[in-house]
């Protein structure tokens, strides 16, 4: 049976997907975004190792929480690094009848007929994806995470292909994400899709600041305030996100 390096479970997650939600975080990431709040999630191999069935356990002790709407999310990291693992992981969890949801920056998928006989098989087995969108450009994508928007679009398109329902979340960071035209292109790329079923917009924020000062790495955005309401409603209707 596969192993899988995870970072930390969450019990009773309420905003990684519909209802409360069983959250595996999995360990390793390519990305670099200058706003993570996991800097400790990046290495893969610093995790815990965990088998299938081990988890699997794990999660279905609080089946009874979850109610019709909540199940199991496996965000990270980065989930797709460990895709092999997250298939046997989803598979198993529908053949229980669990509702199952991969939180994802798709960095590392792949528009080959390899890569996506991988990413389609766990696509069987996945009610529904959070997929991030950091930014709309790809040579300012790479500024902030590291490398281009290219997989993340294709991976964007390729979900549309297969009907599968997406969740788009965006990450609003003052001065990097938040101008109108830089909004208003991702507006387009979320219009150009028709599974999208929600939008989300994240305001930006520092609580992870403390885990690079930790881990002696340079937390790049440190002088960034949060954004005001007034952004965050902008960037709402911008995007048509959802507001509470």
């Amino acid at each position: 049976m596969t192993q899988g390096y995870i970072h930390s479970f969450e019990t009773f997650g309420s905003v990684d997907g519909p209802g409360v939600r069983f959250v595996v975080f999995m360990q390793g990431c390519p990305m670099r975004c200058l706003y993570c709040h996991n800097p400790d999630t990046w290495k893969m191999k610093t995790g815990e190792t965990y088998d299938v069935d081990t988890v699997v356990n794990k999660a279905m002790r609080y089946k009874n929480y979850w109610g019709k709407d909540g199940g199991v999310t496996v965000s990270g990291g980065e989930a797709l690094v460990q895709i092999e693992f997250v298939t046997e992981l989803f598979k198993k969890f529908k053949e229980l009848g669990v509702n199952t949801c991969l939180d994802t920056s798709a960095g590392p998928y792949r528009d080959t007929d390899e890569y996506k006989q991988k990413f389609d098989e766990l696509m069987k087995y996945t009610d529904l994806v959070l997929l991030d969108i950091k930014h709309s450009d790809s040579a300012e994508h790479k500024k902030l995470t590291g490398i281009g928007n290219e997989n993340i679009l294709s991976c964007a398109h390729h979900l549309d292909e297969l009907h599968i329902p997406v969740w788009i979340r965006h990450v609003l960071v003052p001065g990097i994400t938040d101008n109108n035209e830089q909004l208003q292109n991702v507006r387009k790329i979320i219009d150009s899709l028709s599974n999208v079923k929600k939008v989300e917009v994240l305001p930006y924020h520092s609580l992870g600041v403390h885990k690079y000062e930790a881990l002696g790495i340079d937390y790049k955005l440190k002088n960034t305030p949060m954004p005001d309401k007034s952004s965050v409603e902008i960037a709402c209707k911008i995007l048509g996100a959802h507001q509470d």
